[in-house]
């Protein structure tokens, strides 16, 4: 028996196709807009993967995308979300994992080499790991980054800022300082009227 749920005819022949490759390695498995989802364990991506793309009767050749999310609230707070095309079938799936931010998801570069710079970015923004990535660097912040700025305890200001100091010819980071007046919200709607005057309409006639 299937377990994705009820779908069109084309996909359900997919649906059943992929639970017969994967077998138990599925740990959950759903169909929603005309995509399958399958959530597995970590340490069986690399096989789970490799049986997708490999099966004459599902090919799913193409690499589309790998993502993270974050649940803090979760003991393992992160979701790896993998997205394959089958072109020869015209069908989508989307493989989901669950790790924490100690323990790291084995890579998916030798399968998929491509994979190798989403895996870095999902790190530079999450900070989860991947073992096993041929290139495993920060992608998109700077040197010398704290933290990753996509996670929901990450701060909106970040930790430093960064600005050129003629002094010393060169880029300066420096903790990230906030003038007081710009803590000071009072939530006045300028278009209902406030209880000060606007910067500009100083010379404006009272009412």
């Amino acid at each position: 028996m299937s377990p994705f749920s009820p779908s069109s005819r084309g996909l359900d022949a997919i649906a059943a196709r992929v639970a017969e490759v994967l077998g138990a390695r599925i740990l959950a498995a759903k169909t929603a807009f005309e995509e399958l989802t399958i959530e597995i364990a970590p340490d069986q991506i690399v096989g789970v993967v490799t049986a997708l793309r490999d099966d004459p009767e599902l090919q799913f050749i193409s690499f589309i995308d790998l993502a993270g999310v974050d649940y803090p609230e979760r003991e393992k707070r992160f979701d790896v979300v993998y997205h394959f095309l089958s072109p020869r079938k015209n069908h989508r799936i989307r493989i989901k994992v669950q790790t924490d931010a100690d323990t790291a998801v084995p890579s998916i570069s030798d399968v998929f080499p491509a994979a190798t710079w989403f895996e870095r970015e999902a790190y530079d923004f999450y900070g989860i790991l991947f073992s096993g990535n041929p290139d495993f660097r920060r992608i998109l912040t700077d040197y010398g980054f704290r933290g990753h700025p996509l996670r929901k305890d990450f701060p909106l200001t970040g930790f430093v800022e960064v600005r050129y100091s003629h002094e010393q010819k060169r880029v300066v980071y420096e903790p990230v300082k906030l003038p007081q007046e710009f803590r000071n919200f009072d939530f006045l709607s300028p278009w209902e009227g406030t209880e000060y005057v606007l910067p500009g309409d100083e010379k404006a006639k009272p009412s």
